[in-house]
C-alpha cells in the first residue's frame, strides 16, 4: 500500500487513479527500443545477422560475419540482445554489431 507521499495521476487506459511513480516506470518500459545497427527496431524472437566477425570472450571461438542468429531475446540495455548459438551458450551480443533479418 502506498505510504501516501505519491500524487496521484488518472489513468485514461485503465480508468483508475495510478500513482505517478507507477506512470512513469510504465512510460519508460514503453520508450525503451532496441535497434539494430542499421536503426531498425528489433524484438524479441526476431533473427539476426552478424555484420562482421566477432571473437567470443571465453569460447575460443569466432562468429564470421553472416551468420543467422535466430530467436534472440531483449535485455534491460537497449544496446545488448541475448542469443544462442548451437555452440555457445549464453551468448550476449552488442546491438551494433547486427542486423535484423
Amino acid at each position: 500500500m502506498a505510504d501516501g507521499s505519491d500524487d496521484y495521476v488518472y489513468d485514461e487506459a485503465s480508468g483508475e487513479w495510478r500513482p505517478t511513480s507507477d506512470i512513469a516506470a510504465a512510460t519508460a518500459v514503453m520508450d525503451l527500443v532496441v535497434t539494430d545497427s542499421a536503426g531498425n527496431a528489433l524484438a524479441d524472437g526476431d533473427s539476426v545477422t552478424l555484420i562482421k566477425d566477432l571473437k567470443v570472450k571465453g569460447a575460443g571461438q569466432t562468429l564470421k560475419q553472416g551468420t543467422v542468429i535466430k530467436s534472440i531475446r531483449l535485455t534491460d540495455n537497449p544496446d545488448e540482445i541475448d542469443c544462442r548459438h548451437e555452440a555457445i551458450k549464453g551468448l550476449v551480443l552488442r546491438t551494433e554489431f547486427v542486423r535484423k533479418r
